[in-house]
């Protein structure tokens, strides 16, 4: 989408130059930022145009030999956009592809207050600080362990009480995140 493209083009990937409380307009205005800062500018866009946006939260394998701009220890966001013809599509504007396999979807929603990789709520004088150690890297089915392979279990505990199926499980595992 040229969108995508023109923000790839015209705005300089800077590391640590914005925050979570940055304002898109500072970043439409300095011409610089990071991925959600990408993101927030093509989502304004895009919904400036009618063109239904969300905001995707997750994290990037990186290839620096293919240009990627993002940092490959941290999180990455990027945009969804809805084609009737096609449904959502998912576009980097940050370095200038589709997102496909490399991108790892955490979280969708309207905006980072959305889908922020931490939230709580505090009793008291507290301060909080997000600190970021992230490693992706690609796996072969060979070297998924063991603790990854999902086992068959029992629809009925020992005492006779069914229990919930492995969609339902998951279902509330969802919920709760």
């Amino acid at each position: 989408m040229s969108i995508g493209r023109h923000i790839y083009r015209t705005f300089t990937y800077e590391s640590r130059s914005t925050h979570v409380h940055t304002r898109m307009i500072e970043s439409l205005r300095e011409r610089r930022g990071v991925c959600q800062d990408f993101a927030h500018v093509m989502i304004a866009i895009c919904r400036g145009w009618d063109v239904p946006a969300r905001y995707v939260s997750g994290y990037l394998f990186t290839d620096a030999s293919a240009g990627d701009r993002s940092a490959p220890d941290a999180t990455h966001a990027w945009v969804e956009v809805f084609l009737p013809s096609l449904g959502w599509i998912g576009l980097d504007p940050t370095n200038d592809v589709a997102a496909g396999e490399r991108h790892i979807v955490v979280a969708i929603g309207r905006d980072y207050s959305d889908v922020p990789p931490s939230r709580g709520v505090y009793k008291g004088e507290a301060e909080s600080e997000l600190t970021v150690d992230v490693m992706v890297r690609r796996a072969s089915a060979e070297a998924i362990g063991p603790e990854f392979v999902r086992t068959a279990r029992p629809a009925v505990s020992s005492t006779g009480q069914r229990l919930p199926s492995s969609a339902a499980l998951d279902q509330l595992l969802q919920q709760q995140q």
